[in-house]
């Protein structure tokens, strides 16, 4: 074999790179043919309802609710007993009240998360708000008075409890 046997003539290579350059270019062919439009009716489309979507859930007011609340302490319900009316007056005997006047619940215990609303009506007193927390099994007092809307009820009350001391009208309002 001559010794230019193996070497590639300059012709081969040219067009070896010809082809190179124009193999990825022939894929690309021609664009596709654009879809016809739908053909146009005189008669008017049918339109289908869509189908029903189910109602927003209802709110309940903030306050006073006779069902529990599927959020806890939205909405303020009766204790149901936990704690009783008993409960919250002997909390404040001799602390707030004094031993022998007659009290009676007039509102409450209404109770929201762990929170406690009570409204009570004292003989020869001004009637008395009392709001109340269970911590453990023990029953805290939190603030009693005319006014009972605090800074710790305000910050810490959930809503249902908050509204009552706080948006009820009761109390005094604040700057007024």
């Amino acid at each position: 074999m001559p010794p230019d046997a193996h070497r590639t003539p300059p012709r081969r290579l040219a067009a070896a790179g010809v082809l190179l350059a124009v193999v990825p270019l022939a894929a690309c062919g021609a664009p596709p043919e654009p879809v016809p439009a739908p053909a146009t009716s005189s008669r008017p489309a049918l339109v289908t309802p869509a189908a029903p979507t189910a109602a927003p859930p209802v709110t309940p007011p903030l306050g006073i609710a006779s069902t529990p609340s599927p959020t806890p302490g939205l909405v303020a319900v009766a204790c149901a007993g936990r704690p009783s009316a008993d409960r919250v007056v002997g909390l404040l005997r001799g602390r707030v009240l004094p031993r022998g006047v007659s009290v009676r619940a007039t509102q409450g215990p209404l109770c929201a998360a762990d929170w406690q609303y009570t409204v009570l009506a004292v003989t020869g007193h001004e009637e008395l708000q009392v709001v109340t927390r269970t911590e453990s099994t023990a029953l805290r007092l939190v603030t009693a008075g005319t006014d009972v809307c605090s800074i710790e009820v305000r910050a810490v009350a959930p809503p249902g409890i908050r509204t009552l001391a706080c948006d009820a009208g009761t109390g005094a309002v604040p700057g007024a």
